[in-house]
């Protein structure tokens, strides 16, 4: 369900009345049940029929077109729309851990998450960055990256969610290499065929010669793209990032191996905001998730846009088959 204080929770009461969603899968929501609830009072909206079951040990209740697993604890009852705290944050990594946990046990087929507040995490107490560290933790998942995809182009990262002056020391060719290999595998299986993919350099110009930068695109990027060309994978780089979204090479790129998490997700989101999938590679689980955030500052308001969260749970479902 994602921060009950976001639009996490009007998107889930979204997806539960969308028929043709219902109609390829059965959604399990992992939630609180007062929180949604409060939530669809708040918006003039009804509870969409579905099974209602609580927590661990979860009994799936196939018979009906949805099920939510409640997972009720004190977020609810003090809920505030557009708010973050301590027990959002503290609900949302609950329905996270349940959901995954479902999963490696094989009584789903995978996650798909709603949006949380990293803010709210840290005032939780709870130290991961973000939903791709939690999952290879819990996932026990050494080799893993993050990948934005969508119709038009896929996007994955070399570092995630760091500091700009910690991502020289955290680009090594052996982690480039691994970055290009779980694409290429993700893309193929996702389009079906051999995708074409591109490295961009880190530094403007992709370093022109090593005019710029410590020489990062000819001693640690090259290399792995040159050891990934000899073993069959389509990629070319590194070239430079400001011309690499340009119209005519996304038409002939279908996915970028980037350096660093906004170097990818400032163009992807610009272009597929509304119909983005952010997927977790490596896993031995399927996760996908929405591309967006929280949105405080619309939550509980009927603005979110279910677009992208029917475009991860389509992408789930595909790759559950």
């Amino acid at each position: 369900m994602g921060d009950p204080a976001g639009v996490g929770p009007e998107l889930c009461l979204q997806l539960l009345s969308t028929t043709s969603v219902l109609g390829e899968c059965h959604p399990v929501i992992f939630g609180d049940l007062t929180a949604i609830e409060k939530t669809a009072a708040h918006m003039g909206m009804s509870f969409p029929e579905c099974a209602i079951v609580q927590g661990d040990p979860i009994d799936l209740q196939t018979d009906a077109p949805a099920t939510f697993v409640d997972l009720s604890n004190d977020a609810g009852v003090d809920l505030v729309a557009g708010q973050i705290s301590a027990q959002t944050g503290k609900a949302s990594f609950q329905f996270i851990e349940s959901a995954i946990a479902s999963a490696i046990s094989g009584i789903t087929d995978a996650v798909v998450t709603g949006p949380i507040h990293k803010e709210a995490w840290r005032m939780a107490g709870i130290e991961y960055p973000g939903h791709t560290e939690l999952f290879a933790d819990r996932a026990s998942s050494d080799r893993f990256c993050m990948m934005m995809t969508a119709p038009t182009f896929s996007c994955s990262l070399v570092t995630t969610h760091v500091g700009y002056h910690e991502v020289p020391q955290l680009m090594t060719t052996d982690r480039i290499r691994e970055v290009i290999s779980l694409t290429d595998e993700a893309l193929t299986r996702i389009l079906g065929r051999k995708p074409k993919l591109i490295a961009l350099g880190l530094n403007p110009h992709a370093g022109e010669g090593g005019l710029f930068g410590s020489n990062e695109e000819e001693n640690i990027i090259l290399p792995a793209v040159t050891s990934a060309t000899d073993e069959g994978v389509d990629i070319t780089g590194p070239i430079p990032p400001d011309t690499a979204f340009l119209p005519w090479k996304r038409d002939e790129t279908d996915g970028y191996i980037c350096m660093y998490h906004d170097q990818g997700l400032i163009p992807f989101k610009a272009l597929n905001f509304d119909t983005g999938v952010n997927i977790t590679l490596g896993l031995p689980l399927i996760r996908t998730s929405v591309d967006h955030g929280t949105a405080l500052d619309i939550a509980w308001q009927g603005k979110a846009d279910i677009s992208s969260l029917i475009s991860a749970v389509r992408l789930s479902v595909k790759l559950s088959i």
